[in-house]
């Protein structure tokens, strides 16, 4: 795998990608230096890349100045994830800017509610965050629910106010009775 980091006006992005697409993402939050080192376990950095990475890069950057960018056209590389993950990532790929959906949706989309656990952990395993925007997926009554990148469930709430999102915790206060 070889990989390149970006800077943005959010942090360091890195994407790492094989030549069948772009195989991991990691989001701003930890130091440059702690991504080249997850990077390096993993492959080589270079500054020679494909024109998807190119594209992708330019798209990240956009989207780290909020302005409106699509990620669904980009070539991704999935090989190494279960079938049931890439369902459930070809799911939420489907979600648009702005969008969100509930764990227990998506589960109910793949026809069984119950597996609102495992779509959960799908969420907490993606190896290309933003672009298959799992930050999008809220838990039942639009609770925040987790999110595994730096930052947590605050970084979730920063990128979802990017695309215009209220905060979901402030619904949930809304009915004071």
């Amino acid at each position: 795998m070889h990989y390149c980091l970006i800077d943005t006006e959010l942090g360091c992005f890195g994407l790492g990608w094989s030549s069948q697409g772009i195989a991991r993402a990691y989001l701003p939050g930890d130091s440059e230096h702690s991504v080249r080192q997850r990077f390096d376990q993993l492959g080589s950095e270079t500054a020679d890349w494909p024109a998807f990475i190119d594209e992708a890069r330019q798209l990240i950057l956009g989207y780290a100045r909020g302005e409106v960018v699509s990620f669904e056209h980009l070539p991704l590389d999935l090989s190494a994830v279960s079938d049931f993950h890439r369902r459930v990532y070809g799911d939420i790929l489907q979600l648009k800017r702005g969008e969100t959906t509930t764990y227990g949706e998506i589960a109910r989309r793949l026809g069984d509610v119950g597996l609102s656990r495992a779509v959960g952990q799908a969420m907490g395993s993606n190896p290309i965050p933003l672009i298959i925007p799992c930050h999008r997926v809220l838990a039942s009554g639009g609770k925040t629910g987790g999110f595994s990148a730096p930052g947590g469930s605050d970084a979730k709430l920063r990128m979802l106010a990017l695309e215009g999102v209220e905060d979901p915790r402030a619904a949930q206060t809304s009915f004071d009775f």
